[in-house]
């Protein structure tokens, strides 16, 4: 009896463990079914792949304002998607440039909304002329 409710533990612990075990097999080879790549001589560039167990990747970019001393950014967007070890295909698109980062995906987190009271207020003082800042000159220690 021991040994089926020893059985019996195990197994239901083994059920229960993350499908990500299969994701961690020793020695297991994923193929690549297909892969492009194209780099040209201006450096924009553009790549793709596919993966044998569903991975999806792609990126293209550029150098924007190519020379432009100050205002030159490397920009790229592209998308990828998987399937995570619990089973929810995951999708997300992106843009980076010189004003960052920006990914879109249904998995990632967003913040709450803004309150209505601060909303209010925030446009309050939006509406409010900018007033010139008053600034000190230091004065020399005199001691």
């Amino acid at each position: 009896m021991k040994s089926f409710v020893a059985f019996s533990a195990l197994f239901a612990v083994a059920y229960a463990a993350p499908q990500s075990l299969q994701y961690q097999l020793q020695g297991q080879e994923i193929p690549i079914v297909r892969q492009t790549a194209d780099v040209s001589f201006d450096g924009s560039y553009q790549y793709s792949y596919e993966t044998g167990n569903g991975i999806q990747a792609q990126e293209e970019g550029y150098l924007k304002n190519a020379g432009v001393k100050d205002a030159e950014a490397q920009v790229a967007q592209g998308s990828f998607s998987y399937t995570s070890p619990e089973g929810v295909p995951i999708s997300l698109t992106y843009v980076a440039d010189e004003n960052g980062f920006r990914p879109v995906g249904n998995h990632l987190p967003t913040p709450p909304p803004i309150p209505e009271a601060i909303a209010r207020a925030l446009q309050y003082i939006a509406s409010q002329p900018q007033q010139q800042q008053q600034t000190f000159q230091q004065q020399p220690f005199r001691g």
